[in-house]
């Protein structure tokens, strides 16, 4: 009778499993950067207080992830990328190389700017396919979409090989179809790029651009011949042409502005003129739908992570609303032409934790930001020397004061405000945590359980039915 029931239950999995091959005909990945569980719900309670639900909550399928690296307890954002993107363990600072690949470090350019690859042609390990390579291959569009840099560990997963996450300019040339150093599994290219970091694809210029290529080459001019439309604003993504191959890049150097300062007013830098990572989504959708075999999308919100390393926690929630905004919007995009999502997994995970831990026992409704208030009354809690603290803070990082002083709700809710932290480091670490990920849609009933990130990648084939 026992062999009975185990034999039903395995044919029933192995079902499942069947009618989940080959389902979706578009994948929308969504990766939070550094998107712990703790981040998720501070968010939720930022936003919608304690009973209330992200986009992402109310997903039907979830997943446990675990999320170590080949060489390291604790990853970095490479090789956890890449393993949902390759289905292979690697090194840390390694991006989409086999398990062998050592992360030898950049060199600096002549201009003395960090970047330049030095990865051995051979006996350093060798580039491994990644879903977004599978997917061109098969004759779908491809898009790799983010708030921080194009070229940072994550948009990086999706599309290029080096051994050293840092070598930004090498990266920036694997896009570049037919271009010196483009990665032809790439076919005639990535369809939709969108993120900062524009001086990594642009000339240097002593006065108006120190940190851009040494090799003279303009890629957004190059991208250009190749039929691409070139962006630099949201203006310009807005009125992009959705028949054609498009690069938007929103930030003359670097990240693009956190969403507290791209909403500011006035907005900060450059962030007047950027797009909300919501608005980029749909853009990319709009272009990505026109091919008819389908599509892939990645979608990072690369900021919360940068926010975490700063603990600065008001400025990780609010870009972790803006991730969600986004996955809301192309939920309710996908559903314009496909109502039951029977066409389009969309999948939403992290690549790492972080140290943001919730902290004492505080009253239901206070600010998750502010200064802990007893449960029972409401009251100030104090630590053990009579001195308030705030209910979020973090295992390390910059804010370690030598002498803990009283806090006061004004200067814990402001903007720059910096939880205090455990251990003193300069910058707060990833956490070695699992992460969670949620699904919905065409082929979801597969991802459930807790899981290794590189079976995300076997997951995301069957989906494809590859």
């Amino acid at each position: 009778m026992k062999r009975t029931l185990i034999a039903a239950a395995l044919a029933l999995t192995f079902a499942n499993v069947a009618n989940a091959a080959g389902e979706a005909k578009n994948i929308i990945f969504f990766l939070g950067d550094g998107m712990g569980p703790s981040t998720v719900t501070a968010s939720r309670i930022y936003k919608y207080g304690e009973d209330g639900s992200l986009t992402m909550d109310k997903f039907e399928r979830t997943a446990r992830i675990k999320t170590f690296s080949n060489d390291a307890q604790t990853t970095d954002s490479a090789p956890s990328m890449a393993a949902y993107m390759t289905g292979v363990k690697m090194n840390n600072e390694v991006i989409s190389m086999s398990a062998d690949t050592v992360a030898t470090n950049p060199s600096k350019d002549v201009n003395g700017n960090l970047g330049v690859n030095n990865c051995a042609a051979t006996g350093n390990g060798v580039a491994v396919p990644t879903i977004l390579e599978l997917a061109k291959a098969k004759g779908k569009a491809v898009g790799s979409i983010t708030t921080t840099e194009l070229t940072h560990a994550t948009p990086a997963a999706t599309f290029s090989h080096v051994c050293n996450r840092n070598a930004q300019f090498a990266i920036a040339a694997q896009i570049v179809p037919a271009g010196a150093g483009y990665n032809a599994a790439l076919g005639d290219g990535v369809d939709v790029m969108m993120g900062g970091g524009r001086n990594h694809f642009t000339p240097y210029n002593a006065t108006t651009n120190k940190a851009g290529r040494a090799d003279a080459r303009n890629l957004l001019t190059e991208l250009a011949a190749k039929g691409y439309t070139v962006a630099a604003t949201k203006a310009e993504m807005l009125a992009a042409p959705i028949n054609k191959k498009f690069i938007g890049l929103y930030s003359s150097k670097s990240q693009l502005e956190y969403e507290l300062d791209r909403t500011a007013t006035p907005p900060v830098g450059e962030g007047a003129n950027q797009p909300s990572l919501a608005e980029m989504t749909t853009k990319a959708m709009d272009i990505l739908s026109q091919n008819a075999n389908g599509y892939f999308l990645m979608v990072e919100g690369g900021r919360i992570d940068h926010a975490l390393h700063g603990t600065n926690a008001k400025r990780a929630l609010t870009d972790t609303i803006a991730f969600d905004d986004a996955i809301k919007a192309a939920l309710d995009k996908a559903k314009l032409t496909d109502p039951t999502l029977a066409n389009t997994l969309i999948v939403v995970t992290a690549d790492h934790d972080h140290t943001l831990a919730f902290n004492g026992y505080g009253k239901r409704g206070n600010p998750i930001l502010d200064i802990n208030r007893n449960y029972k009354d409401g009251t100030v809690t104090k630590d053990a020397d009579g001195n308030s603290y705030t209910t979020l803070v973090f295992g390390n990082g910059p804010n370690r004061p030598n002498l803990r002083t009283n806090l006061d709700s004004a200067t814990v809710l402001a903007d720059n405000y910096q939880q205090e932290t455990g251990v003193r480091l300069s910058s707060e670490t990833h956490g070695g945590g699992d992460v969670k990920l949620f699904a919905t849609g065409a082929g979801a009933k597969i991802y459930k359980g807790t899981l290794d990130n590189t079976k995300v990648f076997g997951l995301l084939k069957s989906s494809f039915g590859f």
